[in-house]
């Protein structure tokens, strides 16, 4: 099921933290150990704010100048990048990990992707020429920053990959910013802005609004005003998703 446009743009206004508060109160996930990166990301766009959109995959391999071999290789994987409707995030599989040679990405393929529908990648490789892929408005998520692109070509594209310890689909919406990744498990996309929304304002209406009405209580009242509204928190929680929430 994919979301309206409307839905991916109310999901972008808040930070993925935020969207995983919601998305632990729908999914059948373990959300000690499911969806998210695993491993320290590096947002090099974080004035940009979240990305959303749904993942086209590739694999390269900058090191091996043998898959230079396929000569329509950029092409044919430019008419999936295509093929696939919009917003999209490239999320790249390096198989040189945990080395970096080279990039898939700077400038012209920034620009590229860009035309194509795609709002950013998230890469366990490198990035470069990040001034530029930021002019053209891509988002990039990596592992580090690099010179060169070396030898790197699409090898394999519209399959399943790895990046940051996490295993990622074709089409699986994620949700990213400078925190890390959500991968959203497809059965998990129908419910997930409103419990997203709701437990938003569920800590804003209830914790966060009665630690920022401690001034001037004594430690006693303070406490005793945390704990009703951690109280309150909790059942509000329970009787919208019948689950626990964080407090």
């Amino acid at each position: 099921m994919s979301l309206t446009h409307s839905d991916l743009l109310k999901l972008k206004r808040w930070n993925t933290p935020t969207i995983y508060n919601g998305w632990e109160q729908i999914t059948k996930s373990d959300v000690a150990a499911d969806a998210f990166n695993l491993e320290e990301t590096h947002d090099f766009m974080p004035q940009m704010g979240p990305m959303v959109g749904y993942a086209v995959t590739v694999v390269i391999e900058p090191s091996n100048g043998s898959h230079k071999e396929n000569a329509n290789a950029g092409s044919d994987y430019r008419k999936y990048v295509a093929s696939v409707p919009g917003p999209k995030i490239v999320v790249v599989q390096d198989r040189d990990k945990p080395r970096v040679i080279g990039s898939l990405w700077g400038e012209v393929n920034s620009n590229t992707h860009r035309a194509l529908g795609c709002v950013g990648t998230i890469t366990d490789g490198a990035i470069r020429d990040v001034d530029e892929m930021t002019n053209a408005g891509f988002k990039a998520i990596a592992r580090r920053l690099c010179v060169g692109h070396a030898h790197v070509v699409p090898v394999d594209w519209n399959c399943e990959v790895e990046v940051f310890g996490r295993k990622i689909q074709p089409g699986q919406l994620i949700h990213a910013d400078k925190h890390g990744f959500l991968a959203v498990p497809d059965e998990d996309r129908k419910a997930l802005l409103d419990a997203s929304l709701f437990m938003d304002e569920n800590e804003c209406n209830t914790v966060i609004a009665a630690a920022r009405s401690c001034a001037g209580l004594d430690s006693e009242s303070a406490l005793q005003r945390l704990d009703q509204a951690a109280k309150a928190f909790g059942e509000a929680t329970r009787e919208k998703f019948n689950r626990e929430g964080e407090w």
